[in-house]
């Protein structure tokens, strides 16, 4: 009778399968892929540095994941920086009413939609992750009340409750939609993702300070956000609450005032210090109108310390800027957010109108830097500036805590994606 080698290997006692051969591994689970939307804006650094960011949180705390990036909006200059960050990177662009276009198609190869920081309200991408059965979830977000208490509230809040998590960017959003009744499987504060920004353009920005005499830590920076438009004549009917095609007197009125006070914190910066100030722009769209409100109205003894840009710039060259910086200010919070990504002290005057993201940095420890634009006079800011002058390694120090409890919430976060992934 001739025995099988099967038969032989089965009688003595040696089955076959990895376990008979040690040497032969498991084979491994496949790859799971998240699709990030995000990259919604490429004239306002802000919106650009939400997605280096966001992938960086998702490359160093959720490794064995493969991303593809829905692109909202990019130009040759962030692809380029993008793809030199994460050249295993694959990017999609389109819109997800194209039936079968490229957008559908990567999340239908998806298995887990993430929607990145922001302060939209759409959501047209949860109806249609709902329909197709694909799991979702929101990072870094913020929302106005009236996502959950306006006409559509009810409808909303049975939308947000569809998500597998939901990490709001401040603690304002996260006890609005608390109180509203919306509960998925997980409501938690999670950082901006522009706090995981690494990209840089050393090179950029070091032929900057050469162009503008600036010494490194020597120099602070400064953007007023103005009631200026975005993009005048494409829409007289747009709501007149954040960019008004048409500023009233009274939104000049509030640029004037807010500029002053500017004005004035720069004078008693460059009185004790000698140092000078750069007028840096978040948004591109602030740059004439900072020019406007700001730099023309200084004295001429006062305006030799002061650099207004002329050009704009992409946000890695802005991060390697702010990292030379002593000390950032902005009415904007992404550049604030940058400047502590990169290790520098900064100051958030914020106007809560703008939208209740600006709570962030209270989340994160650093209240007594972001001081509320109106009822903060000039003095009182200047007091907060020198505070971290007068000591800056402890300013320094401040700012490592405060990220590390980002870093922190972001780990947690991504460790929450994984479990999803798995389920």
């Amino acid at each position: 009778m001739v025995i099988s080698r099967r038969t032989f290997l089965k009688a003595t006692g040696l089955a076959l399968g990895a376990s008979a051969f040690p040497s032969a591994a498991k084979a491994a689970p496949p790859q799971k892929t998240v699709l990030l939307q995000c990259a919604w804006a490429v004239k306002n650094i802000g919106d650009i540095g939400h997605t280096p960011g966001t992938l960086r949180f998702l490359e160093q705390y959720l490794p064995e994941a493969n991303v593809i990036l829905w692109a909202g909006n990019t130009n040759q200059q962030v692809d380029s920086m993008l793809k030199k960050r994460f050249p295993k990177l694959e990017v999609v662009k389109g819109s997800l009413s194209q039936k079968d276009g490229a957008v559908q198609e990567a999340i239908a190869r998806s298995d887990f939609f993430l929607r990145g920081p922001g302060m939209g309200q759409s959501t047209d991408f949860m109806r249609y992750c709902n329909k197709i059965g694909k799991p979702w979830g929101l990072q870094g977000q913020s929302y106005f009340p009236d996502m959950v208490t306006g006409p559509r509230g009810e409808e909303h809040i049975a939308l947000l409750n569809e998500a597998s998590f939901m990490y709001c960017r401040d603690s304002k959003t996260l006890k609005t939609l608390q109180d509203a009744g919306v509960k998925p499987p997980v409501l938690e504060f999670g950082p901006d993702g522009c706090f995981g920004i690494d990209v840089r353009d050393e090179e950029k920005a070091l032929a900057r300070l050469k162009k503008h005499g600036l010494e490194e830590k020597k120099f602070i920076t400064i953007q007023l956000r103005t009631h200026s438009p975005t993009t005048p004549g494409v829409d007289d009917k747009r709501p007149q609450k954040l960019n008004p095609l048409h500023p009233t007197p009274e939104n000049i009125a509030d640029d004037t005032r807010r500029a002053k006070v500017y004005q004035d914190l720069i004078k008693m910066w460059v009185k004790e210090t000698g140092w000078k100030v750069v007028i840096a722009p978040e948004v591109y769209k602030e740059m004439e109108y900072n020019k406007k409100f700001i730099y023309d109205p200084l004295p001429n003894d006062l305006k030799k310390h002061v650099v207004n840009f002329d050009e704009f710039w992409n946000v890695d060259e802005a991060c390697s800027f702010y990292a030379r910086a002593h000390t950032v200010i902005c009415h904007e919070p992404h550049t604030p957010i940058m400047a502590l990504a990169v290790g520098t002290p900064m100051m958030h005057t914020f106007s809560e109108f703008h939208s209740p993201k600006c709570w962030m940095f209270k989340d994160i420890g650093l209240e007594e830097w972001a001081p509320e634009f109106d009822s903060t006079p000039a003095e009182k800011m200047f007091e907060i500036l020198m505070g971290i002058h007068q000591d800056y390694s402890a300013a320094e120090a401040k700012v490592k805590k405060a990220m590390a409890y980002v870093e922190e919430r972001a780990a947690s976060q991504m460790n929450v994606l994984r479990g999803v992934l798995q389920s």
